[in-house]
Order: structure tokens, then sequence, then C-alpha cells
């Protein structure tokens, strides 16, 4: 086979059975480029998948895909069942291949983008196929997707990742990263502060009211402790009211803002947490 057929048909191999480019060109050339041979080859391989998925699946990975063009981005975390395989290629790329087709989608549940086509399957059978040459159970847990400016940032073990929506073009697209690596570092509960439910508002009101007036002071400067009390829990759990994790004089709002930007809202994905809606 010459370079330029053997890549279209390791392209049309892959996109018939879901599995990665080292698989399909192995089985290409034990099929002697046979392309109907090939793929029996890699059904053989794959086997079948209903033994595996029902099998524990706490392990996993944290992808990322930004489209700086269309200006899409998303977030999916997906799982495995053991460590190793968090690393092995083959799960890698299916990491990347679901936040890619994530960012495009027009899905809001994990049931829905399952059934969306991806190659010449479906993303589940894209997901089968790796299920088929790992022998472990993998799924997707989450996603999340953003429209406009995007940053991002993954922990080079791939647990921890975030994704970062922003107003604004930035002159300088170290200053996303660095606000992501923030995130990531310090795990605010919102991006802003109107963010924060109204019951929550309330609650850490009521608790920081119930504070002062244990100092016994008037009652009006216990209004001012509780106001200090409050606006500290704000700087402790909203991004934008946050020191930033590199240079505390200054606020992630204030960083964004001298960058030309304004905080919009994020997603920090963490393996192994409970699935959180994704945000409107």
């Amino acid at each position: 086979m010459s370079t330029v057929s053997s890549a279209t048909l390791v392209k049309s191999l892959r996109e018939r059975t879901g599995a990665t480019y080292s698989v399909c060109g192995a089985a290409l050339t034990e099929a002697g480029g046979n392309l109907d041979r090939a793929v029996e080859i890699i059904r053989v391989k794959l086997g079948n998948v209903g033994k595996f998925v029902e099998r524990e699946a706490s392990e996993g990975r944290i992808g990322v895909f930004i489209d700086p063009d269309k200006k899409l981005g998303a977030i999916v975390e997906v799982r495995c069942e053991s460590a190793p395989v968090t690393k092995a290629e083959q799960f890698v790329e299916l990491v990347v291949d679901l936040a890619r087709h994530a960012a495009n989608s027009s899905a809001t549940t994990v049931d829905a983008i399952l059934t969306e086509t991806l190659g010449s399957g479906t993303v589940k059978t894209r997901i089968d196929g790796v299920i088929g040459l790992i022998r472990e159970n993998m799924r997707l847990h989450r996603f999340a997707r953003f429209a406009g400016t995007c940053g991002s940032y993954i922990h080079h073990d791939g647990t921890v990742g975030v994704l970062l929506l922003v107003e604004g073009t930035p002159s300088d697209p170290q200053v996303l990263k660095d606000v992501c690596m923030h995130i990531a570092a310090r795990n605010p509960a919102v991006a802003l502060r109107e963010h924060v439910p109204t019951a929550t508002q309330d609650k850490e009101r009521e608790i920081a009211r119930a504070q002062a007036a244990a100092t016994g002071k008037p009652a009006n400067i216990v209004e001012k402790i509780a106001e200090g009390k409050l606006n500290t829990w704000f700087k402790e759990n909203v991004l934008n009211e946050q020191p930033f994790v590199k240079d505390e004089s200054t606020t992630v709002s204030e960083l964004l803002k001298k960058a030309g930007l304004k905080l919009v809202n994020f997603v920090r994905y963490k393996v192994g947490e409970v699935a959180a809606p994704a945000p409107a």
C-alpha cells in the first residue's frame, strides 16, 4: 500500500470500527490491506463488551477541547476501572474524541450524547470499541459546554480539569491558563456572587450575625462585624473575589479586567466527584 492509500484506509477503518489508529494500522497490515478483512480482525479482537459494562468504573480522566475559531469549548469526565488505563493511548484518544464531539454537540444529557453520530457509528459505539480493546468498563460520566472565549487547564495526571468562559479577547492567552490553574488549586464554589443561591447567602448571613452577636458588641457594631464576615466568606468561595493565587495583592476580577476580560463562568471537574448539573 502507498502511504496515501494506507492513511486513507486507516481513517476509513477507524470510522467503521471506533478502534485507534495503531490498532487499525496493525489490522490492515495483518489483512494485507483488505479493508473488510481488517474490520473482521478488529471485531474479533473487540469481542463482546457486554460482560465489561456492568463493572464499577471509579478511575478516569478529564478532557478539554476548545475550538478558538468557532468559540466553543467542552470539558468531559470519562471513567474507567483502573489507574493504569487512564494513561493508555487508546483511552487518552477516546477522551480527546469525546471532548471534541461534546464541544460541537447539541445534547444536554449523557444519554442523549451517546446516541449522536461519531464517525460511522455513534458515541456509544466509539466507547464500546475501546472497551473491547482494553477489556475494561468505561463510560462518559459528565460533560459541560460553553460558547464564547474559553480557556482551559488539565492537571498533568488528568485527574483535575477546568474550562473557563470569559467576555472579551485576551491579548495574552496565558492569563486564561493562569486563572484556570487558580481554579484548579483553590476550588471556588461559584464564579460570581450572583451565582450563590439566595438561600445560601441568607444562611451565611445568619451565621455571621450569630457569631458577631456573641461578641457582646452594640447592635450597630454587630451588623458591621457580620457584614465583614459575610464578605470574607464571599472572598473565600467566589472566584471573581478571590485573591489571585500567584499574586494575592490582586483579585481574579482585577487580573481579568487588566487583560480586557470579564469573568462569565467556569467548570471544574475532578475525577471521582458526584456529577453536578452543568452550568447555565
